[in-house]
């Protein structure tokens, strides 16, 4: 009899399990979810006066070792609007793996991030799409002088008991390399 209800309760457990992944991954991710606060709602974006798209080389996986060994990594993709009194609209956010191909856009439509504000984005160490070359391109524009935001990715992994984490910083890229949107 114990057994029989045993059953029944790991039944129903998995149906339940079953039911929340599914509903999971049907839900879209919103990758701006843990930044909102630094976003201001409701904006209206102006035409830029400034723009620029900003490089960011990124790891969601190294080689190791032999060669064999592949290290994964948890990527968070800061971007700091370095201004003290003027938003900063982000237009893009494209991630792209090690062969060029778009992974993931995180933007749908323009954002407008408050003074001294910063959005992330985060890439879980168990997706491993971008690969060992993975790069994010953000383009980025204000409707006045502003400072050049400051954009730089953290990655974070371990292995075999040991720790490893390193920052990549964001280049300028040259506007004429960049397809219309």
């Amino acid at each position: 009899m114990p057994s029989t209800r045993l059953r029944r309760g790991l039944g129903c457990l998995a149906v339940v399990v079953s039911l929340h992944a599914t509903a999971a991954a049907q839900t879209p991710r919103d990758p701006l979810a843990s930044s909102r606060a630094a976003l201001i709602e409701g904006a209206t974006i102006a035409a830029p006066v400034v723009a620029g798209e900003i490089y960011v080389p990124t790891h969601s996986s190294i080689f190791a070792g032999d060669g064999r060994t592949r290290i994964d990594f948890a990527v968070t993709l800061s971007i700091h609007n370095a201004s003290e009194k003027h938003p900063l609209v982000l237009r893009r956010i494209d991630y792209f793996d090690g062969s060029g191909r778009l992974v993931e856009n995180h933007l749908t439509t323009p954002v407008a991030v408050r003074p001294f504000g910063t959005v992330e984005i985060f890439v879980a160490k168990n997706d491993v799409r971008g690969g060992t070359g993975a790069n994010f391109v953000v383009g980025w524009s204000a409707d006045g002088a502003i400072a050049e935001p400051v954009i730089e990715a953290v990655m974070i992994g371990d292995f075999a008991n040991q720790s490893y984490s390193f920052v990549s910083q964001g280049r300028r890229i040259d506007p004429t390399d960049i397809p219309a949107r």
